[in-house]
This record gives C-alpha cells, structure tokens and sequence, in this order.
C-alpha cells in the first residue's frame, strides 16, 4: 500500500441509520487500533439511499465504495484490517 493512498470509510448518518445502531459509528476513529489509524480515512454521508431497497439493513457503511449493512464498530474494524491486509499484498 503506497504511503499517500488511504482506505475510505463513509458513514451513513441518515436518520434510519443513526436510530438503528449507527448512533455509535462516528466514534470510530477512537476504536481503530493504532496500526492501521495511519491507513484510514473516515467521512460522513447523508443518506446514501441504501435503506430504499427494503431487502438491506442499516446502519449502513461503505468501505472503498464497498457497502457493508448492519455495520457495527467491530465489524468495521474487522473489514478494515483485511482491507488494508489485501491492499499490502
């Protein structure tokens, strides 16, 4: 991974997305580990217009444009680590 390109993290912070669970991923900076803090970069969106289609669940974040439902801290740190382990190779 060259040293200038970052993964994006785009959260959702719609109102469906902020009630059902997203409340709590704004505050994701403080929870990524300290070795790939460096690789991340995080944003906000407006709604994304993820929850129209009623099959996708919220809270709802993207990842390089790739969307994750259901998104959860852990769950972001999780696929962000693999992310930036893909990257590395």
């Amino acid at each position: 991974m060259s040293a200038e390109k970052k993964v994006v993290v785009k959260i959702c912070t719609g109102t469906l997305c902020h009630v059902m669970g997203g409340s709590e991923l704004p505050e994701l900076a403080g929870h990524l580990p300290e070795s790939i803090k460096p690789k991340v970069e995080i944003k906000g969106m407006t709604c994304g217009g993820f929850c129209k289609d009623g099959n996708r669940k919220p809270p709802f974040v993207t990842i390089n444009d790739v969307l994750m439902e259901q998104a959860s801290i852990e769950k972001i740190v999780s696929n962000l680590e693999k992310a930036i382990s893909d990257d590395a190779e």
